[in-house]
C-alpha cells in the first residue's frame, strides 16, 4: 500500500474513520528527519504482512486543527490510530521504535477486527457537547461561507446582519448528529440555533424575534477585529505572533527568533497563530506584514525574523526590543 499525503482536514477525516490501524506522520518540511520518517514509511508499506494499515503523511504546519488535536508539539512525530482512537506514538526520528510499534499494532488488529465498534460517547453526551461547544451554535446545512440550502443562507444573513459571535456545524457532514439532535430537541427541522445550551429555534422562529427585537439582544455580539488585534499587540510590551510558542516553537524561523530572544533575557509574551485563522488572516492586513514570526514592541510593529537580526548585526537589537 501507498503512503497517502493528507492536504485537507476532510480527508484526514477519512483516515481517522479507517476501523484498521492508521500511522500518521506529523511532518515538515524545514525538517530534515521528517524526510528519514517519510523512508521508514514508505519501506514499512510496501511489506506484505502490513498490506493492510492505512500510512499517511500530514503538513503539521498546513493542518494546525488536526495537530493541535493530537498534541503534535514537535516534528516528526507519528501517531498510531485505531478507529480513529489513538493507540501509540512515536515523537521523534526513531525508525527501529516506530517500526517494532506498527508491527505491534497491526498485530492486535487482526484480533480486534471482528469486534463490534464501541462508541467513544453515546450519541445524547455527544449531542449535548456539541450544543454547549459555543455560547451560540447554529446546526445548518453547508457553512457560513457555503450553505447549502436556502433557510441555512437566511438564517447566515440574519446572524451577519446582527454582527453575531457564533459557531456552526454542518449536518449534511454527519447523519447520526443529523437524525440525533431532531429527536434530543424534539425539532424536525434545520438550521436550528442554541444559545447557552437551549433551543431557540429555526428561521421562522428567529424571524419573528427579530422584528419584536428580542433576537438582537439575546445575540453575543462579535467583536471587530481590528479591536482584537489592537487588544493582543499589546499584551505585553514585547509581544511576538509565531507558529506554536516560545516552548515549542511549530516551524524555523519561530524558532530561530526564540533564541535570539531569550538571548537578550527580556521578558516577552507570544500568540500562536496556529490557533486563531481570522487572527493569522487578519494581522498580515492589519500589519500590511505577510508572513510570521511577528515582533511587536509597544504596540508597534517591529518587523520578522530577517529584521531582528539585521538589528542584531547592527547591535541596535536589545534598545529596539525595549522600546529606547
Amino acid at each position: 500500500m501507498s503512503v497517502k499525503t493528507i492536504a485537507t482536514q476532510e480527508e484526514f477525516s477519512g483516515v481517522e474513520k479507517n476501523g484498521g490501524l492508521s500511522v500518521v506522520h506529523f511532518t515538515a518540511d524545514w525538517a530534515p528527519q521528517c524526510g528519514q520518517m517519510n523512508e521508514v514509511l514508505n519501506e514499512l508499506a510496501k511489506q506484505s504482512e502490513l498490506k493492510d494499515v492505512t500510512f499517511a503523511i500530514v503538513p503539521a504546519e498546513d493542518l494546525p486543527e488536526v495537530s493541535l488535536k493530537f498534541n503534535i508539539s514537535a516534528v516528526p512525530t507519528v501517531v498510531l490510530l485505531r478507529g480513529g482512537q489513538v493507540v501509540d506514538r512515536v515523537d521523534g526520528a526513531n525508525a527501529a521504535d516506530l517500526t517494532s510499534k506498527v508491527k505491534v499494532q497491526a498485530a492486535k488488529t487482526s484480533l480486534v477486527s471482528t469486534a463490534p465498534a464501541v462508541p467513544a460517547e453515546d450519541l445524547n453526551t455527544r449531542l449535548k457537547r456539541l450544543i454547549n461547544s459555543a455560547k451560540c451554535m447554529l446546526f445548518m446545512k453547508g457553512s457560513p461561507d457555503a450553505p447549502r440550502c436556502g433557510f441555512s443562507r437566511t438564517t447566515i444573513e440574519l446572524l451577519g446582519k446582527h454582527e453575531a459571535e457564533y459557531s456552526t456545524f454542518d449536518i449534511l457532514s454527519d447523519e447520526e448528529v443529523r437524525q440525533g439532535l431532531k429527536t434530543y430537541s424534539n425539532w424536525p427541522t434545520y438550521p436550528q440555533l442554541y444559545i447557552d445550551g437551549e433551543l431557540v429555534g429555526g428561521l421562522d422562529i428567529l424571524k419573528e424575534m427579530d422584528v419584536s427585537g428580542d433576537l438582537a439582544s439575546m445575540l453575543p455580539k462579535k467583536r471587530k477585529l481590528e479591536d482584537r488585534l489592537k487588544e493582543l499587540i499589546n499584551t505585553a510590551p514585547l509581544m511576538i505572533f509565531m507558529k506554536g510558542d516560545r516552548s515549542t516553537p511549530k516551524c524555523g524561523f519561530s524558532r530561530t527568533l526564540i533564541g535570539i530572544l531569550d538571548e537578550t533575557k527580556l521578558p516577552y509574551e507570544t500568540f500562536d497563530i496556529l490557533n486563531d485563522e481570522e487572527v493569522r488572516q487578519g494581522l498580515k492586513t492589519y500589519s500590511n506584514w505577510p508572513t510570521y514570526p511577528q515582533v511587536y514592541v509597544k504596540g508597534e510593529l517591529v518587523g520578522g525574523l530577517d529584521i531582528i537580526k539585521e538589528l542584531q548585526s547592527s547591535g541596535e537589537l536589545m534598545g529596539t526590543l525595549k522600546g529606547e
